[in-house]
């Protein structure tokens, strides 16, 4: 059995795209998915299954929600050793007083070339910085995510992938659920 994190995009966002929780929770038991654990309303959700593919499962989700819901939905699909090498491999967390507010983790849909930063343009941006690692790009936003133009959609039409953000606080819990679920499959 694997636990795969899916990241939704763009639900309960501003009215749109309104999924409950519980009722997506009930549709994904309902076409296989184990141990379902939603996590806040943006559309983080765990769930246990034998397919070992995160794309896989991802495709599986998309289409369940489309179904279930009539929403277009993506999807990505992480590994706790994702979210593990955000801690690992954030630039940004090396700085002195850094406002842990401030950062955010662009999942990928993809693995990115370490020259992607390049067609990012990012210094257009400046002061609000990023750095590449693998399928994730760090962010540290000087004002805010909601004050800037190098969101999302941006990092999507540059890069020509699926991209979901979250915050630094939101990465750091989905950790502690990932190491939680870890603890309690040891045991059983």
């Amino acid at each position: 059995m694997t636990t795969h994190l899916a990241l939704l995009r763009g639900i309960n966002v501003s009215g749109h795209s309104m999924i409950k929780m519980e009722a997506l929770k009930t549709t994904l038991e309902g076409i296989g998915f184990q141990n379902v654990q939603t996590y806040i309303q943006s559309g983080n959700v765990f769930v246990d299954t034998e397919e070992q593919n995160a794309a896989a499962v991802g495709f599986k989700i998309k289409q369940e929600i489309f179904k279930a819901f009539g929403h277009e939905v993506p999807v990505v699909v992480i590994g706790s050793a994702d979210l593990e090498a955000c801690f690992k491999n954030n630039p940004f967390l090396k700085e002195k007083d850094i406002d842990i507010k401030k950062l955010y983790v662009a999942f990928i849909s993809t693995a990115l070339q370490s020259t992607s930063i390049n067609d990012l343009k990012i210094s257009q941006f400046k002061p609000d910085e990023a750095s590449i690692d693998d399928s994730r790009i760090f962010i540290k936003y000087a004002v805010g995510a909601g004050k800037t133009r190098f969101d999302q959609k941006y990092i999507e039409k540059k890069l020509n992938v699926i991209a979901t953000i979250r915050n630094w606080n939101t990465v750091t819990q989905l950790l502690k659920m990932y190491e939680e679920k870890s603890k309690d499959i040891k045991k059983s």
